[in-house]
């Protein structure tokens, strides 16, 4: 039976000498010249952004606190996803196909559920870190110590790590197939089973995002009663005086900052999980789909250091004093 040209020309391959290759969508050159100037401009506001945020924690010894401490390992954590995994997946969005081979490709994925895991986790300790210094305003320099802070930040890339490598490896036996199976090549993705798929949207987002929800509601909850509350009784063993407990500016200002970096990071990274959950039981995903809810995501790590700008005053004033000194060099 004789093709029609037409219909030869129009399809197209990842790898045009291989018989075994994926198919290859061809975007308009004019959307596709503005989606790499777009997602090329997001993958730079995330890496200058978050290098700023990590340049001026680390060299301002007046900012090395618990909460900035955990705010600096969260900027890392986008920081690297700029820098490692948003240029490939910009490839493979917009070329439609996975170009830098199969042991590069296990490493990206990895790196990006490792990232994912570590952002998810650094967000919670923040949740849980301001719920002390709300709750337990008296207790917080004896709970979460710079020290106590470390740990956690370490624990977190360790476990982060551990998921993002063992998902990795779970997915090997279930691409093997897949492989065998549908023999395509130029795809790049993590292949994961129906319950795979859920258990890990569950435990990795929708529980600890819940679990975060909670705890910030509980934290307005408070801060509206120490608000209305005149002064705040506490009665000793020793001489039974009464002391004044009042949320400072700052706290207040630092726990709405970062309960607002919650709201959009749960905002953005919701229809990326969704999608993981739907896509193996109804099997409706789209290249166009999957690239949105990842980019949707990818987003977030840039928007972080613009909600810092607007929100710490610290951040500011570094940031000025910052680039003072750059021009300052130059005059």
């Amino acid at each position: 039976m004789k093709t029609n040209q037409s219909e030869t020309e129009s399809v197209h391959y990842c790898f045009e000498s291989s018989n075994t290759s994926c198919l290859k969508l061809v975007y308009p050159i004019t959307i596709r010249a503005s989606l790499y100037v777009l997602l090329g401009a997001t993958i730079l506001l995330t890496v200058l952004g978050n290098f700023l945020v990590i340049v001026i924690i680390s060299h301002c010894k007046q900012l090395h606190t618990p909460t900035n401490y955990l705010i600096l390992s969260l900027a890392v954590s986008d920081f690297l996803l700029g820098a490692v995994v948003m240029p490939p997946s910009l490839i493979r969005s917009l070329e439609t196909c996975w170009y830098l081979g199969d042991w590069f490709c296990k490493i990206h994925t990895s790196v990006d559920i490792s990232l994912t895991a570590t952002s998810i986790f650094m967000l919670y300790l923040i949740s849980i870190e301001r719920y002390v210094a709300v709750s337990r305003p008296l207790l917080y320099h004896t709970l979460i110590t710079t020290h106590v802070a470390k740990c956690m930040i370490l624990s977190c890339w360790f476990l982060s790590a551990l998921i993002g490598f063992g998902m990795e490896l779970k997915s090997l036996t279930i691409q093997d197939v897949y492989l065998t199976q549908i023999n395509c090549e130029g795809r790049c993705a993590v292949l994961l089973d129906k319950l795979s798929s859920i258990l890990s949207s569950l435990f990795v987002f929708f529980i600890p995002g819940l679990f975060m929800l909670g705890l910030y509601l509980k934290i307005l909850v408070i801060a509206h009663k120490q608000a209305r509350s005149l002064q705040v009784t506490i009665l000793t063993v020793e001489n039974r005086e009464k002391s004044r407990i009042i949320l400072s500016k700052m706290e207040q200002k630092s726990t709405r900052t970062l309960g607002i970096v919650t709201a959009v990071f749960l905002s953005c990274w919701s229809p990326g999980f969704i999608y993981i959950i739907i896509d193996p039981v109804t099997d409706l995903s789209t290249q166009y789909l999957y690239d949105i809810c990842i980019w949707i995501y990818y987003l977030n790590s840039g928007i972080n250091p613009i909600i810092y700008s607007f929100f710490f005053k610290w951040f500011r004033e570094s940031l000025r004093k910052t680039f003072s000194k750059i021009f300052n060099k130059f005059d």
